[in-house]
């Protein structure tokens, strides 16, 4: 791995420039495919653009690679809650509890999944027969650039039926944003190691194998091309997500090529902060803004006003901070030679030589010995 790669990652990161962060660390991967490090660096990045699929999928490969990083686990539940899989957080949380001594870090996290696991069933009514799943062949697709439902099965009511007709095992349906759509299977407790997804330029291939049941596969035609090498998946406890990045930002007006001859239009990505996630509907009404907290703590910061050593200090950070290497090294080594008593920038002048003590006129400077 180049030796800086993963540093100017992490300072892309700290400059808050997560897809340049998320770019670098995928290069580092590439080069150091085994570093559990990189795997829990990038799924950071990718909660802060809210890639929460593709922050799973690292952590689960920073988990393969070490199982006593306490980080991936806290990475993985992360982006779970954002995805509402409380039951896969939950149980991310006790995994990474469990490597502390002190789990105190992660008890506030385990009693919110407890408190969204509790409302969740509590919303779910025991017995329902108003929400019947559409079958295999018509999935229901979410347009959220429209805010419309599409629902093809209902052009289908007054078609007779042929035999009986068998409901698909797992109800599936999906939802787009420019540059891509992301397919979710809502197939329940199913282990990763019997799921598998394959991603062609015009065909998604999925295959769920269960234990004395008949498998599933759902192999559609899509709509239009995908790059698949950068498609990705994830199997959660309730349900397969599936990202399929398209390779042209076009509205596609269903998951599947209908044959039919139509002009799709471009689509224009929003400005601003509509670039997020689109969420599913959801009954509840307690929602905590975690990035709008987060930025309005690092404005409370910056608009401080700090009096005497406490401004002193601060400003001594915020020169060390924005400083090049060159200068840094001047400071540190002035500060720790001179005992605290000389502060210097200039490499060139203190390089070279030892810093000797400069107290403040009218006081001595006084080594102790030991």
């Amino acid at each position: 791995m180049a030796p800086d790669l993963d540093k100017v990652a992490k300072e892309a990161f700290v400059d808050e420039n997560f897809e340049l962060a998320v770019d670098l660390y995928t290069q580092a991967i590439d080069m150091d495919p085994k570093n559990a490090d990189l795997y829990a660096e990038r799924a950071q990045a990718n909660i802060k653009l809210m890639n929460y699929t593709e922050a799973v999928a690292d952590a689960n490969r920073a988990i393969e690679l070490d199982s006593s990083m306490a980080k991936a686990y806290i990475c993985k539940a992360t982006a779970c809650m954002k995805l509402e899989e409380y039951q896969t957080a939950k149980a991310a949380l006790e995994a990474g509890a469990s490597l502390e001594s002190d789990g105190s870090r992660f008890t506030n996290l385990i009693n919110e999944c407890n408190d969204r696991i509790t409302e969740e069933a509590g919303d779910i009514p025991k017995q329902s027969t108003q929400n019947t799943p559409p079958s295999s062949a018509t999935p229901v697709g979410l347009d959220l650039s429209s805010g419309t439902v599409k629902e093809s099965f209902l052009s289908q009511k007054s078609q007779p039926t042929l035999g009986t007709s068998a409901k698909p095992k797992y109800r599936h349906e999906y939802y787009q944003k420019p540059e891509l759509v992301v397919v979710t299977i809502f197939a329940k407790g199913i282990p990763s190691k019997n799921v598998t997804v394959d991603f062609g330029k015009q065909i998604l291939s999925v295959s769920i194998g269960v234990p004395g049941e008949d498998s599933y596969h759902f192999q559609p035609r899509l709509f239009g091309k995908i790059m698949p090498e950068k498609c990705r998946y994830v199997v959660l406890s309730t349900k397969v997500e599936i990202r399929l990045v398209k390779a042209e930002a076009i509205n596609w007006t269903s998951l599947e090529y209908t044959g039919e001859k139509t002009i799709s239009q471009k689509i224009n990505a929003p400005s601003g902060t509509g670039t997020g996630r689109p969420s599913y509907p959801s009954s509840r009404t307690k929602v905590v803004d975690w990035d709008k907290i987060e930025a309005e703590v690092k404005k409370e910061e910056k608009e401080e006003k700090l009096e005497g050593d406490a401004a002193l200090n601060k400003l001594f950070r915020d020169i060390y901070q924005d400083a090049d290497e060159d200068t840094r090294r001047a400071m540190r080594k002035s500060f720790v030679e001179s005992n605290g008593t000389v502060l210097s920038t200039n490499w060139k002048e203190v390089g070279g030589k030892k810093v000797e003590g400069s107290p403040p006129e009218g006081m001595e400077l006084k080594k102790w010995e030991i």
